[in-house]
This record gives C-alpha cells, structure tokens and sequence, in this order.
C-alpha cells in the first residue's frame, strides 16, 4: 500500500513538473517574441497560458486561473490587432496618454477590491489579495501589449516581482525562476521598445 501511495505521488510530481517545465519555456520564448515585435509571440503565448491555466487550479491560486482564462481572449485580440492593426493601419509602439494611465488605475483599484473580496468571501483561495492586485495589473498590461503601449513593460516589472514573491510562498520554485527572467526581460523589452519608438519619431 505504501510503495501504491509512493508510485502515484511520484507520478503526480513528474506530472506537475511537466507542466512546469513547459510553462516555463512557452513562457520565455512569447516574452522574448514580442520584445522582439514577433506576431508569433501570441500563438506561443497561448500554449504557456493554457498550461499555467492547469497548473494554477491544482495549486488552488483561482484569480491566476482566471488571469489565464482571460489571456486566452487578451492574446487572441493582440494577435489580431498585430496581423490587421487599427482601421487596417499598422500599430506602432507609443506612449500612453495621461488620461489612460488614470483611466487604467481606477481599474486597477476597482478591480483588485472587487475580485479580492470574491475571492476571499466565497473560495479557499491561497493569496486572494495579492493575487488579485497581480491578476488585474497582468489584464492591463497584457491589453497595452495589444496596442503596443511602451508602459507595459513597466506594468510587467511589477507584476513579475509580485509573482516570485507568491510562487515562492506557493512552492513553484520554477516558476519563480521564470518570473525573475521575465523581469529581466521586461527591463530589456523596455529599454528595446523605447529605441524603436525614438527611431520611428525620426
């Protein structure tokens, strides 16, 4: 009975790593895309976000579940907005308005009061709290990725320190890991998108 117990929490380990391990180089190879304005970025993306998806639920982290659910839209959108642009004219990278960084965190606000308290009055969730902050700042900042809005990168560096602090909590250690390289390449894609912004003014 003891060496069924042991077998199968061993397979379910290997499992869990699986998915880990194909998360974390979806992970990397999307945020490497689109730093580099790659359209393949978001095909690539949804396949991180479909197994983060599985991987979160059986952690019981449900506003990361439900970030995941709404990505699959988010990149569908972005992908769409890539290939076609607005009114059929390209989207090229900007700054964002005053008027929507306001517009943006209000949303923020609102939406990390709204989701936090759902999810901490009705579910067993682990880190309803701060797991919503991150999950509503990752929706924002995965919409400006849309409109190629520079400022996402610095939404990104954010939640990427929010998160190694939670998958540390949570005993993710590789996912840890990978949100400390997408904080690097956050800083990185930054730096990389403000230069073709600066060119293209020229």
């Amino acid at each position: 009975m003891n060496s069924m117990i042991i077998l199968i929490s061993c397979s379910h380990l290997c499992k869990m790593n699986t998915l880990e391990i194909t998360g974390f180089l979806f992970g990397i190879a999307g945020v490497v895309l689109t730093l580099k304005e790659n359209v393949w970025c978001f095909p690539v993306g949804l396949i991180n976000v479909i197994v983060s998806l599985i991987l979160f639920y059986n952690q019981k982290l449900y506003a990361d579940s439900l970030q995941q659910l709404v990505y699959i839209a988010l990149l569908t959108y972005g992908w769409f907005q890539w290939l076609h642009g607005v009114n059929n004219n390209a989207i090229k990278i900007s700054d964002s308005s005053k008027r929507l960084i306001v517009q943006c965190l209000i949303i923020w606000l609102s939406g990390t009061a709204i989701l936090g308290f759902l999810l901490h009055q009705y579910t067993d969730a682990s880190t309803p709290w701060p797991d919503s902050a991150a999950t509503v700042l990752s929706f924002i900042a995965q919409w400006m990725v849309a409109r190629k809005k520079v400022e996402n990168w610095l939404l990104w560096m954010v939640v990427n320190a929010a998160y190694i602090s939670i998958y540390i909590y949570k005993n993710l250690p590789l996912y840890a890991v990978l949100f400390a390289v997408y904080l690097i390449l956050a800083i990185a894609g930054y730096r990389s998108w403000k230069k073709v912004m600066f060119a293209d003014a020229l």
